[in-house]
């Protein structure tokens, strides 16, 4: 395989959760083939992560006093990185060799604009790295075309002079990905996922202590509801992209997994492994 010299940014926001911010700047240490320069951006957090971010001088911190949500920090990264390529992932993933030589490859390969990584969700109960040579030796020639994961995904910086940046009318978090690629994809930008790149995701760890939060308004709901005006999605609309939407998923679960063994969505739930 061979990995494209302009390499790409990589943009991370943050919000507390100091000791996945660690974690996964520690996986870009190990597995930073490819990695131009890193910019995370931190929202606000009180936890430590301003000091821990302070001793890393290889990394590039934009310091917002308050949480200004995700799609402001996503919008600040990506107009701090000068690359052609940007990579935007949350901090509670796991990253393993060539995850990034992966995508990028793929996307020169197939002319796709943006591309996201196999997942697996879940706690990490195995060997990650291991299981992710293994998944790409079987996986790397699968993909599943028109979609894209806001876990992780690799921007091509002329989508962005296209459509403009992430809509920062979405409070906190939610919808604001799912947003942009659907503007990607109305376009006419390609869109992609890959089994040649593998990473884990804990899963919503921040999000999840947001909604733990009594003192934050209910941003998902105002969130899916702005969505939806926005797009003009009744509940007629809705049910159709709905049924779409599961009926695509079914036919990639069910070929994949028959010609495979593999999925290129993974969820650890219960001690099952769910291939969806």
């Amino acid at each position: 395989m061979t990995v494209p010299s302009a390499g790409a940014g990589v943009v991370i926001p943050v919000l507390n959760q100091v000791e996945y911010t660690i974690g996964c700047l520690e996986g870009l240490r190990r597995h930073g083939e490819g990695v131009m320069n890193v910019v995370v951006v931190d929202n606000g957090s009180t936890d430590g992560t301003e000091e821990e971010l302070s001793r890393r001088p290889d990394v590039t911190v934009i310091r917002n006093p308050v949480n200004l949500g995700v799609a402001a920090a996503w919008n600040q990264g990506v107009r701090a990185v000068g690359s052609e390529w940007i990579a935007i992932l949350n901090n509670d993933v796991i990253l393993t060799p060539g995850w990034l030589p992966g995508l990028l490859a793929f996307a020169e390969e197939e002319g796709a604009d943006i591309v996201s990584p196999a997942i697996r969700e879940g706690p990490k109960e195995y060997d990650v790295e291991e299981y992710a040579r293994e998944f790409v030796r079987r996986m790397g020639k699968v993909a599943r075309r028109g979609v894209a994961d806001g876990i992780c995904f690799l921007v091509r910086r002329r989508v962005f002079d296209t459509i403009g940046t992430f809509d920062e009318n979405f409070r906190i978090g939610q919808f604001e990905d799912v947003d942009f690629f659907r503007r990607a994809r109305g376009a006419g930008f390609r869109l992609a996922i890959t089994g040649r790149s593998f990473i884990h995701h804990f899963g919503s760890i921040t999000q999840d202590s947001l909604r733990r939060n009594r003192a934050t308004r209910p941003y998902e709901a105002e969130n899916r509801e702005y969505y939806r005006e926005k797009w003009g999605l009744a509940r007629g609309g809705r049910l159709r992209e709905r049924v779409g939407r599961k009926s695509r998923e079914f036919v990639w679960r069910w070929s994949e997994r028959l010609l495979h063994g593999r999925t290129l969505k993974e969820r650890w739930i219960g001690g099952k492994l769910l291939r969806g």
